[in-house]
C-alpha cells in the first residue's frame, strides 16, 4: 500500500523529514557494471534477507531510485503503481514513496528491488542519450519496523545488500520495450556485494508530491487475425498507452515476441515507420507450463500487437491502459454522435499522455514534456480531470528549469534535450497559460502565487527579445529569437510555419500580458497590474499598425493571424466584426476547412462564433473532409492525431506522425464553454455563466463539471421550444443567458427554464 504524504510539497521541513526517513541509508549500486552510451542498462536487482526479531506491529518502506523501481517481498509486489519514483527534474528534485508493508513482512522475509534505467539512466529522447542524470541504476532504501513491545529497528540500503544484473528482466527501456526470461529465478542468480555510491546530482529528495501511475482501464482484443507472414495480429479496438498482460501455456526456452503499433498497413503488417527508432517490443522467454506476465518498466502506445512464437489457443492477452491517477471531473455529450466520438477520442489521448508528465505522444522515440502541447490543452484538460496535483508537480520543474534570462525549455523536464531555454511564444508561455487554466478550474490562488515569479521573469525576457534591434512600435512586435509559428498547420511545411512566428508571438504576448495583469490584480500587486495592462495596449496597437490596414484586414492574410487577436480580445466593436468577416471569408474560400496549426486551432471556433460568425463556426466544426477534426473520426480514429492526414483517402496509414497526440483535441473546449455553455468567470467557478451557443442542427447537449463548490450540471434540448435545466452549486452565482437574450441570475439550487 502506497502511503501518500499529501499533495502539497513540504516547504520548510523537508530536510528534517529526509534526515528521519533516510538516516544512515546510503545510495547503493553495482560499480562494476557500466552501461554504454546510447544504450539502456540491464536492470539491477538488489537483494536483502531480513533478520528481524519479534512480533511486528507496524512496518514502512521508504524508497527512491535513480531509474524506476519495483519492490517485492517474498516474491510479491508491494504496490500497484508503475514507474516510481516518477519523472522529475533530477538536478533539482527526486520523489520518494512510502509503503505500509506490515501485513507482508515476516522476520525472515526476502526483499528484492529491481531498478531499471527509466528516465534517469536509460536511453531517452530521439537522440537516444543514456546516463542522462546518473551513471548507473542506484537505490536508496529504508525499512522502519516497530515491534509490539515498542522497540524499533531500521534496515537501510548499505553494503549489506547484494546486487546483480543477472535477474529475469534482461532489458527494459521506454522505447524498445522489455526482454524477460522466466527461467531465471532466485536460485540461479549470482549476487555480489552492493557498492555505496554518490549520485551525480544532489536533488532535494521529497515525499511523493505527484500522482502515481496506475492501470485505469482494461481492454480485450476485438479481433485476432493471422497475416501473410504468419504473425497473429491482435486489435484492441482503440489506441491507448499501456502494456499487455498475458497468460500463456509454454515450454522452456520458447520465445514469444510482441510488437506494438498504432496502425496496420494494407498488406497486414504493422505500420512501425512512425515509431522511428523505437521498437516497442516485448520478448518473453517461457518456462515450462502455465505462466503469466505483464511489463512493469516500460509502456507502449498502440492499438495493434503482432505476436510470434505461440499458437493462438495457448495465449490469452489483455491490454492495461496506464495513466496518472487522475479524478474525472467533466462530462459532455450532445445529439451529434461524431462530436461525441471526437470528445471521447480526446479523453483517451489525454489519458495516454498524462503519464507522470504531460507528454506529446506515447509511442515513438519522444514521449517528452513538450510545453506547447499542454499550453494549448490545459483548459480542456482541467475541465475533464482534476489536474491540480499533476500540474503542480510539473510546474515545479518548469520553475526549476527556467533559464537565467527567463526562458523556458521547450521540453520539461529537460533531461537530455539539447535545445536551450528559449523565450518562445506559446511553448514558453506554459508558465503563464497552465497556472491560469488551473486557477480558473479550481480557484487555487496559491498556484498563481507560486508561479508568479516565473511568469514575471518570462515576461521580462519577452520584452527584452521583442525590443532587440527595434525602435518605436517595432519594439512590441515579437519575433526573436525563435518561434515555432503556426506549427502543424495543414498548409505548407516547417519553414512555412516558422515564417508566421511574429504574428503568432505578438498576439500571444498580448494575451500573456492580459493574464499577468489579471493575476497581479488577484494577488494584490496593483503596480504590476497597471504595467502589464499598459504593455498589452501597446502590443495591440503595434499589431494593428504593423500587420493590418487599420480597417480590420491583414496585409498578409492567413487564418491564424485573425483567430488570435479575436480570441485574445485584441479587437472590439467594428474592428472585431471586420476581423471575423475576413476570417470567415478565408474559411469559406478554403471550402469550410481550417488551415490553423497548434497555437490557434483551439481558439478558431470561438473567434468565429463569438463575433457574429456562428454558422461558419459550426460548418467548420462539422466538416468531415480533409483537413478537419471529423476527418479523423470518419476514418476510424480512436484518439486525436498529430496531423489531419494520418490515414489517406484510400485508407493507407501515413509513415510519419503520431496517432495519439492530444493538442488538436483542445477544440473540445468549445463543446463545454459554448455548446454546453458553462464558463467560469472567476476562479473555481465561484461565479460562472451558462450561455449555450446552438448550431449545426444539434438538438440537445448534456454535461457537468465538478467544482470546489459542487457539481454544475446543464442539460438543454430543442423540442417545440428551447428547454434548459441547470444545477448551481451552493455559494456560487450563475448568470444564465437564454437564446432570446433574456438573462437570469441564479444561486445554489436546481432550475428549469423554457424560451
Amino acid at each position: 500500500m502506497l502511503l501518500r504524504e499529501g499533495n502539497c510539497l513540504p516547504s520548510r521541513n523537508y530536510k528534517i523529514i529526509m534526515v528521519k526517513v533516510f538516516e544512515k541509508a546510503k545510495w547503493i549500486a553495482d560499480k562494476g557494471y557500466i552501461c554504454k552510451k546510447k544504450l539502456s542498462p540491464v536492470p539491477s536487482v538488489f537483494y536483502r534477507i531480513l533478520s528481524l526479531n519479534g512480533e511486528i506491529s507496524h512496518a514502512e518502506i521508504h524508497c527512491t531510485a535513480m531509474g524506476v523501481y519495483d519492490i517485492c517481498i517474498d516474491g510479491r509486489r508491494i504496490s500497484e503503481d508503475y514507474f516510481a519514483p516518477g519523472f522529475t527534474s533530477y538536478r533539482h528534485y527526486l520523489q520518494y514513496q512510502t509503503y505500509d508493508v506490515t501485513e507482508l513482512l515476516k522476520n525472515d522475509s526476502v526483499i528484492t528491488v529491481t531498478v531499471a534505467g527509466g528516465w534517469a539512466v536509460g536511453a531517452f529522447n530521439y537522440n537516444r542519450k543514456s546516463r542522462i542524470a546518473c551513471d548507473r541504476c542506484s537505490l536508496l532504501f529504508a525499512l522502519e519496523v516497530t515491534y509490539k513491545d515498542g522497540k524499533k529497528e531500521r534496515v537501510v540500503s548499505d553494503r549489506n545488500w547484494r546486487v546483480s544484473e543477472a535477474g529475469p528482466l534482461r532489458f527494459a527501456e521506454w522505447y524498445d520495450g522489455e526482454i524477460f526470461d522466466a527461467n531465471i529465478n532466485e536460485s540461479n542468480i549470482t549476487y555480489k556485494r552492493a557498492d555505496e555510491v554518490k549520485i551525480r546530482y544532489n536533488p532535494q529528495i521529497l515525499p511523493q508530491y505527484g500522482l502515481p501511475v496506475r492501470v485505469w482501464n482494461t481492454l480485450k482484443p476485438v479481433s485476432v487475425t493471422k497475416n501473410n507472414s504468419g504473425k497473429l495480429i491482435y486489435d484492441f479496438g482503440r489506441n491507448f498507452a499501456g502494456v499487455l498482460s498475458f497468460k500463456v501455456k509454454g515450454k522452456r526456452g520458447q520465445k514469444i515476441t510482441f510488437v506494438h503499433a498504432e496502425a496496420v498497413k494494407k498488406d497486414g503488417e504493422l505500420n512501425t515507420a512512425p515509431l522511428r527508432t523505437a521498437k516497442q517490443t516485448l520478448v518473453y522467454i517461457c518456462k515450462d507450463g502455465e505462466q503469466s506476465y505483464s511489463p512493469r518498466f516500460t509502456y507502449m502506445g498502440f492499438r495493434y500487437v503482432s505476436v510470434e512464437g505461440v499458437a493462438q489457443e495457448d495465449i490469452e492477452i489483455t491490454g492495461l491502459a496506464l495513466c496518472s491517477d487522475l479524478r474525472e471531473t467533466g462530462t459532455f455529450e450532445c445529439s451529434n454522435a461524431d462530436l461525441n466520438k471526437l470528445n471521447e477520442n480526446m479523453r483517451w489521448s489525454a489519458r495516454s499522455n498524462f503519464i507522470d508528465i504531460p507528454t506529446d505522444c506515447p509511442q515513438r522515440d519522444e514521449r517528452l514534456g513538450w510545453t506547447g502541447d499542454i499550453s494549448i490543452f490545459a483548459r480542456t484538460a482541467c475541465y475533464n480531470y482534476d489536474m491540480s496535483v499533476f500540474l503542480e508537480k510539473w510546474l515545479k520543474d518548469v520553475a526549476a528549469e527556467q533559464g537565467r534570462g527567463g526562458g523556458i525549455p521547450m521540453v520539461v523536464p529537460r533531461n537530455g534535450h539539447e535545445w536551450p531555454a528559449f523565450t518562445t511564444a506559446c511553448w514558453g508561455e506554459c508558465c503563464i497559460l497552465v497556472p491560469w487554466a488551473e486557477y480558473l478550474a479550481r480557484g487555487n490562488v496559491n498556484i498563481l502565487q507560486d508561479n508568479y515569479p516565473v511568469m514575471k521573469k518570462f515576461a521580462a525576457s519577452t520584452k527584452r527579445w521583442a525590443g532587440l534591434f527595434s525602435l518605436g512600435k517595432r519594439r512590441y512586435i515579437w519575433k526573436f529569437l525563435f518561434q515555432f509559428g503556426d506549427w502543424c498547420s495543414p498548409v505548407g511545411g516547417v519553414m512555412d510555419w516558422l515564417k508566421t512566428g511574429k504574428w503568432i508571438a505578438t498576439a500571444y504576448w498580448a494575451n500573456s500580458c492580459d493574464i499577468l495583469a489579471k493575476t497581479a490584480t488577484i494577488l494584490g500587486y496593483k503596480k504590476d497590474a497597471e504595467k502589464y495592462a499598459n504593455r498589452r495596449r501597446k502590443i495591440i496597437n503595434a499589431y494593428r499598425d504593423m500587420f493590418t490596414d487599420g480597417k480590420g484586414k491583414l496585409k498578409k492574410e492567413f487564418q491564424t493571424a485573425y483567430v488570435l487577436p479575436l480570441y485574445f480580445g485584441m479587437t472590439e466593436g467594428e474592428e472585431a466584426k471586420l476581423y471575423a468577416q475576413n476570417l470567415a471569408r478565408l474559411v469559406k474560400e478554403n471550402g469550410s476547412h481550417l488551415t490553423t496549426g497548434f497555437p490557434s486551432t483551439p481558439y478558431l471556433l470561438f473567434a468565429l462564433a463569438d463575433n457574429g460568425q456562428k454558422d461558419v463556426a459550426f460548418d467548420l466544426l462539422l466538416q468531415d473532409t480533409y483537413p478537419s477534426w471529423l476527418y479523423a473520426v470518419k476514418n476510424g480514429a480512436t484518439t486525436i492525431w498529430e496531423r489531419y492526414d494520418l490515414i489517406d483517402k484510400d485508407g493507407n496509414p501515413n509513415p510519419d506522425g503520431s496517432m495519439n497526440h492530444y493538442a488538436f483535441g483542445a477544440v473540445c473546449d468549445f463543446f463545454y464553454r459554448r455548446i454546453l455553455g458553462i464558463e467560469a468567470t472567476t476562479g473555481g467557478y465561484k461565479t460562472f455563466v451558462v450561455n449555450p451557443v446552438m448550431g449545426g442542427n444539434i438538438t440537445w447537449a448534456n454535461g457537468s463539471v465538478d467544482t470546489p463548490y459542487g457539481k454544475i450540471e446543464v442539460r438543454w434540448e430543442i423540442k417545440d421550444k428551447f428547454e434548459i435545466d441547470v444545477t448551481v452549486p451552493q455559494n456560487t452565482t450563475c448568470t444564465l443567458t437564454l437564446p432570446s437574450g433574456k438573462t437570469q441570475t441564479l444561486t445554489g439550487g436546481r432550475y428549469s427554464f423554457g424560451d
